[in-house]
Parts: C-alpha cells; sequence; structure tokens
C-alpha cells in the first residue's frame, strides 16, 4: 500500500499536477491551501510525506516546516519544499528550516515522483 501525501500548494494548477502525478503511481494526496490548514491537516492525517510550498499566503514554508518540525511526532516524516524560490541561498534556507529535500518549480512531471520517492524510506514507497 503506497502512503498518504500532504501536499501543501496555494496554487490550484500547481496542485492538481502534483496530485495527478501522484495518484498515478499510486499515492494517495491530500491538500492543503495554505500553512496553517497543512499543519492541522498533516497532525489529523499524519502522512507519509509532506510537499511544502515555500510562498504561501500567510504562513510561508520555512515557518510550517519549523513548525512541524517542533512537534516531536513529525521529526521522521520527510518534507520536500516544492518551490519556485530557486536563488542562490534559497536551497539552504528550506533545509535549515527542516526540509529534507528541494525541488524547484516548474516541476518536471518526468521526474518528479521520482524525485520524491527518494525521500520515502524503500519500505514506504
Amino acid at each position: 500500500m503506497k502512503k498518504t501525501i500532504l501536499l501543501i500548494e496555494d496554487n490550484e494548477q500547481n496542485r492538481y499536477l502534483a496530485t495527478f502525478l501522484l495518484e498515478h503511481r499510486g499515492y494517495r494526496v491530500i491538500q492543503a491551501h495554505d500553512g496553517s490548514s497543512g499543519i492541522r491537516m498533516a497532525a489529523m492525517q499524519r502522512p507519509g510525506l509532506i510537499l511544502l510550498d515555500i510562498q504561501l499566503p500567510g504562513m510561508d514554508g520555512h515557518a510550517v516546516a519549523r513548525a512541524l518540525r517542533a512537534d516531536h511526532s513529525f521529526a521522521r516524516t520527510p518534507i520536500v519544499a516544492v518551490t519556485s524560490h530557486a536563488m542562490v541561498g534559497d536551497r539552504e534556507l528550506c533545509l535549515a528550516a527542516g526540509c529534507d529535500g528541494y525541488i524547484e518549480k516548474p516541476i518536471n512531471p518526468d521526474t518528479f515522483v521520482t524525485e520524491i520517492e527518494a525521500h520515502l524510506k524503500p519500505s514506504t514507497a
């Protein structure tokens, strides 16, 4: 059985594409449109992986990652930033905030799921 992935993304088209690609590979995708609802959904659903946009309304992705990492129950949950923030130092900021990985937008539909699966433990992919 494939894991549940939480996608925290405010852009509807980005949510659609990522969800389509992941569901096509057998993952269950749950969605949140902002950081606060993403944190609440993570607490309720306990996903196996969290995909996190950095440029979110209200609470940005860095703050979301820090909040999730402050909750010890998410210490081992992979968090992957999926962001258009692609300037020098942006990857390091995401990792410093608690993300385990970093994927630049626009995503490549041919490699996206494989990039995500690299962050899942072999027994959970």
